[in-house]
């Protein structure tokens, strides 16, 4: 472990030393035992993990003029922003258990609006459906085709009883078992547009 001043720390990071007095007040400062001197391993670990996300663009500027200034001994001189380590561009969703720092906070804040907003946009633009409402017109559709079928051998039976020709009935059977099953498409298709469109 490493032990600076908070002047040394400050020099070594390239910020001011009132950037390290606002740290300590923030309580994102972890200091030595002896409670004068600063851990530099555990505050960088410690600001990494508060920082904002949304700041880490900012930070890429400041680090730029930092290394400017120490090149070309140039006057642009800023408060450092706070660049979370290893980039902060995760993919997928953030974890929802355990405790949470701030970013990983903000993260999962940002990414479950982004899938609220993608899911609505879905929605409005027709790729995506209310499932509930589809399920109960599929089973609505399902139930019509069976009692319709079921329906049919009591129309018919008093006309089948008549005819003799297999030919003539198998005929009969295919008119109207198609006519019942155009009727019911229809009607099923009527019920899933009333469902895709609720």
């Amino acid at each position: 472990m490493a032990y600076l001043s908070k002047k040394a720390f400050a020099d070594s990071q390239g910020w001011a030393p009132s950037y390290v007095s606002k740290l300590g007040s923030q309580g994102r400062l972890v200091l030595a035992p002896d409670g004068k001197q600063v851990d530099v391993e555990a505050t960088l670990a410690m600001i990494a993990k508060t920082a904002d996300p949304a700041k880490a663009g900012v930070a890429d500027r400041h680090r730029t003029a930092r290394v400017r200034r120490e090149v070309h001994a140039s006057d642009d001189d800023g408060p450092p922003v706070d660049v979370p380590a290893g980039g902060g561009g995760g993919m997928g969703a953030p974890p929802l258990s355990g405790p949470m720092d701030f970013q990983a906070a903000r993260a999962a804040k940002e990414y479950y609006s982004a899938l609220s907003i993608k899911a609505e946009y879905e929605k409005m633009c027709g790729a995506t459906v209310e499932r509930q409402a589809v399920e109960a017109a599929a089973f609505r559709g399902a139930r019509l085709v069976r009692d319709s079928l079921l329906g049919l051998p009591p129309q018919i039976a008093s006309e089948l009883a008549s005819m003799t020709d297999s030919w003539q009935i198998e005929r009969y059977l295919a008119d109207r078992l198609r006519q019942v099953l155009t009727d019911t498409t229809r009607l099923g298709e009527d019920e899933l547009k009333k469902a895709m469109t609720a």
